[in-house]
């Protein structure tokens, strides 16, 4: 496969740095962001970091839900104390990096013949800061999987605000274990001024933008929104407004809410993460909270609305509290087929 040429996304230029004037000292975070603010717009560069000083620790209110426990540090407190004190925390831990591979066959008749087969490697929810144990074996399962392109479906770091360095440093350990291009969206976790770092280990962030990816003269379209549970600011009109009608395209969400405005827009897949499939389940795996204000269908696993597939990852990684029940983690192959093997 060719490198997939940039479709409305962000450039690939590598010019040099913009001279600042005489006596004027300018660090590269600033330059970074001017360009980041340059490529998606002002408007969209101001409301994401406005809504991240704002609003980054609120407990309620605001985002498509009200409640959000991600952000209420004295109930994780409380839950580590209580599975403590019943003998379960040291067994959710080893749940937590317990992760699994999946496989997804997503049949779709209009697949370029060149694209049958094609695989995408999806991980989400990552919070790689979470356990110095989890991207260790993170790695393991990476190194073990086969497929053409890998999608990053948000949430790099644990907490939803603060300092981003050390998810940046695990990502940095991780990345040399992909192969072939990575494409990456934010999460409700994720600051804005994370994506030059992710960008300069050659992950492609695709923010309400798209590329295509090409193969033998043919070509499907891969498109990423921003955030859309709690920044909400999932732009359709710029990730799809030049996007083929007749040519297949595959939808980077955050979370499932945005399915409807996914499907009505003409994608044929959505992939998706944010809920961790519940993460502490009920015998069944059965959610005590999705945190997701869309059906409990959306929530987990392979889904159809209106014609589109969908798939919503269970997490890579944990969040709140660094454990899993009934809910084991998980990184997803997405076998493209034109028609069932």
């Amino acid at each position: 496969m060719k490198h997939p040429s940039a479709h409305n996304g962000p450039s690939q230029s590598k010019s040099a740095h913009p001279r600042p004037s005489a006596g004027v000292i300018v660090d590269r975070q600033t330059v970074d962001l001017k360009r980041l603010e340059k490529r998606i717009g002002r408007v969209h560069f101001q409301q994401r970091i406005g809504i991240e000083q704002d609003h980054a620790t609120r407990i309620f209110g605001k985002g498509r839900t009200f409640f959000h426990i991600e952000n209420w540090y004295s109930i994780h407190a409380f839950i580590r104390l209580t599975l403590r004190g019943l003998g379960l925390y040291r067994r959710g831990l080893r749940n937590a990096t317990a992760i699994r591979t999946l496989h997804n066959e997503v049949i779709l008749p209009e697949l370029p013949e060149p694209f049958d087969g094609f695989t995408f490697l999806q991980l989400s929810d990552l919070h790689l800061d979470m356990d110095e144990d989890y991207p260790p074996a993170l790695i393991e399962q990476i190194k073990q999987a086969r497929y053409d392109a890998c999608v990053l479906t948000g949430d790099f770091r644990a907490k939803t605000y603060g300092d981003y360095e050390p998810a940046m440093a695990a990502l940095a350990e991780v990345r040399p274990h992909f192969s072939g291009p990575v494409y990456a969206i934010l999460g409700n976790h994720d600051s804005l001024r994370m994506v030059p770092h992710i960008e300069a280990l050659g992950i492609t962030v695709l923010l309400n933008e798209a590329v295509t990816l090409e193969r033998d003269g043919t070509h499907i379209h891969l498109a990423g929104i921003d955030d859309p549970h709690y920044y909400q600011l999932d732009n359709f009109d710029r990730a799809a407004a030049t996007l083929p009608p007749e040519e297949v395209s595959i939808l980077l969400s955050h979370s499932p809410e945005a399915y409807r405005l996914a499907a009505h827009a003409g994608f044929d897949l959505m992939l998706s993460g944010h809920t961790h499939g519940g993460q502490i389940c009920l015998p069944g795996g059965i959610a005590l909270m999705t945190n997701a204000d869309c059906p409990r269908r959306f929530c987990r696993g392979a889904w159809r609305y209106n014609g589109m597939q969908g798939y919503t990852s269970t997490g890579s990684g944990a969040s709140v509290v660094g454990v899993r029940f009934n809910c084991p983690p998980e990184i997803t192959l997405h076998h493209l087929r034109r028609q069932p093997v």
